[in-house]
């Protein structure tokens, strides 16, 4: 690792610059906390909403449930950025105010009920212009729903036939005779559905023209009320009847991370696949009944499911890989250049700690050449001897010893040449001396 270091420290510090650079290009992290628009406390949404509580919490996301007054009021929190998601009944968004909303799609479907007191003789919705007739409070997705089914019954209802009243309030009127009809759009296990079904003097109206509604609008899916499958011994109901059932949606603002919008489909897909009396298993959630656009992410749910890091990681670990990729983009860009040189130039590094000492013998080699006396290349010898204790020193991988081993070579050269020269010139310089007079 030393080593590695010493050689490439250089594209050490360029990749990890990429690595910075590129991280001011990585889509941020997904939020931590969400608040959610669920209803009124004991209704159908906010039991849901608590479902998502739990699973969101699994994964490191904690949920706020806010408390509401219905459809109308949770898509006003979302698209006012109040609440992050809500769900909202279909038909309660309208073209004017969804540009800023987006759907995760249909989560289970809402029929309509509209309960007559049998002595009325009503056989159509259009039947009831005139008589008195609750179709929910301000706010609330029934509301808006009666208010659309009355417009397409050619509109302008008395305000008789628009009583604000709802739920079990509602029940209670009708049983009482206070109320001609009344509209509940709710989940068919309400306690209070119950007791209306089963009641001898209130019929449940059908909706001959279903098919037709839906295609109308979007958000809108026509259903059948199968004969007994409220009770099979009693034979309730005792034919099957058309009704038509808004579709829930999860929307939230078109600003939301992808990630939370897949985890919201995940969990999603776990809180509302199992099947009911008016769907099969399998039918939600479900991305065609929704009246809202929705966002590439959620689409691609939708033909993919979930995305393969998440099958093997946690939401966290998986969403801060899928972010990451951005950063193979400049890694491989300067990977690839720096693959190709590195290897020549850590050659050239290690080498060159070899190679930079034969300045110093060449230059020691040329003194011990040129010197005069035998004093100045018993120096210059002596230097030699401290290079090779020098050269001896030098660390380098064991790939690269022989030539190290070829450096000392060649100063143990350079000192047996400077030897030579040094005993050439002692013989030279005896046989030079006057010879004695015998």
């Amino acid at each position: 690792m030393r080593e590695f270091i010493k050689a490439y420290w250089l594209f050490v510090a360029i990749g990890l610059m990429g690595l910075l650079i590129a991280s001011r290009f990585i889509e941020p992290a997904p939020p931590k906390e969400l608040k959610f628009a669920a209803g009124a406390e004991g209704g159908a949404y906010f039991a849901y909403a608590s479902r998502y509580e739990r699973l969101l919490a699994e994964q490191g996301v904690d949920v706020t449930i806010i408390s509401t007054a219905g459809s109308v009021e949770n898509l006003r929190l979302v698209q006012e950025g109040d609440a992050d998601i809500g769900l909202i009944q279909g038909g309660v968004a309208s073209s004017e105010r969804d540009d800023a909303l987006r759907s995760a799609g249909a989560m289970f479907l809402e029929p309509a009920w509209v309960f007559v007191r049998t002595e009325l003789g009503a056989t159509d919705f259009g039947d009831l212009r005139g008589a008195r007739v609750a179709i929910g409070q301000n706010g609330s997705g029934t509301r808006a729903l009666g208010l659309s089914l009355q417009a397409e019954w050619d509109g302008n209802w008395a305000a008789s036939s628009q009583l604000e009243i709802s739920g079990t309030r509602a029940s209670a009127a009708l049983l009482a005779g206070e109320i001609d009809a009344a509209l509940f759009v709710a989940s068919i296990d309400a306690p209070y559905l119950q007791q209306l079904l089963q009641h001898p003097e209130l019929t449940i109206l059908p909706f001959q023209r279903a098919d037709a509604l839906a295609r109308r609008s979007p958000a809108l899916a026509p259903t059948i009320l199968l004969r007994g499958v409220l009770d099979i011994g009693d034979d309730i109901p005792a034919r099957d009847i058309p009704l038509i059932a808004p579709a829930a949606q999860l929307v939230f603002n078109e600003q939301t991370h992808p990630a939370i919008q897949s985890l919201l489909l995940e969990a999603a897909s776990s809180i509302h696949s199992d099947g009911s009396l008016l769907a099969p298993a399998g039918t939600f959630p479900e991305i065609k009944l929704t009246d809202l656009p929705t966002t590439r992410e959620v689409r691609r749910f939708y033909e993919r499911g979930t995305s393969t890091l998440r099958r093997w990681f946690s939401f966290g670990t998986a969403n801060f890989l899928e972010r990451s990729w951005v950063l193979l983009i400049p890694l491989v860009t300067l990977m690839i250049p720096l693959v190709r040189v590195a290897p020549p130039i850590y050659r050239w590094q290690v080498r060159r700690r070899i190679y930079v000492w034969y300045s110093d013998l060449r230059e020691l080699e040329t003194r011990g050449r040129q010197a005069a006396t035998i004093e100045e290349r018993r120096a210059v010898m002596a230097e030699l001897n401290k290079l090779q204790e020098d050269a001896g020193a030098i660390d380098v991988p064991l790939s690269y010893t022989d030539d190290l081993y070829r450096l000392r070579g060649h100063i143990d050269f350079v000192d047996h040449l400077l030897k030579d020269l040094e005993a050439d010139a002692s013989t030279q310089k005896a046989r030079s001396k006057p010879r004695g007079i015998s």
